[in-house]
């Protein structure tokens, strides 16, 4: 098996804070007035490198097409599939995980772009 690539001190040089938020652990979501509501997710200060998606990125993907607005994100720290995250006031969905766990030292994602009324961009 080969060594695993060091990417960590890359994204810790080169990386920039954002806000991931969490489900508060133990907490189960509750009825109001007939209505499902989850808990209220807590944010996190996180850190890693967001990158723009390449043209060929943007035109060859397994998942579909990705959109302008979309990002890859490179953190030391792991996220679930479906966590939120925010960058510069946008708010992204983690969507996918790309495994290269058995060659380099950091998590790889697809964060979409969560588009809504918040969002100017």
């Amino acid at each position: 098996m080969p060594e695993k690539m060091i990417f960590a001190p890359m994204v810790q040089e080169n990386g920039k804070p954002f806000t991931a938020f969490q489900k508060p652990v133990g907490e189960k979501g509750r009825y109001v007035a007939g209505d499902w509501v989850e808990p209220e997710s807590i944010p996190v200060p996180s850190f890693g490198v967001i990158l723009l998606f390449s043209d060929d990125d943007l035109r060859y993907s397994e998942a579909g097409t990705y959109s302008t607005k979309d990002r890859k994100l490179y953190t030391i720290d792991p996220l679930e599939q479906g966590q939120e995250i925010e960058y510069k006031g946008i708010r992204y969905t983690v969507q996918q995980f790309k495994d290269y766990s058995d060659y380099a030292d950091v998590f790889i994602y697809v964060a979409r772009w969560a588009g809504n009324a918040d969002n100017s961009v």
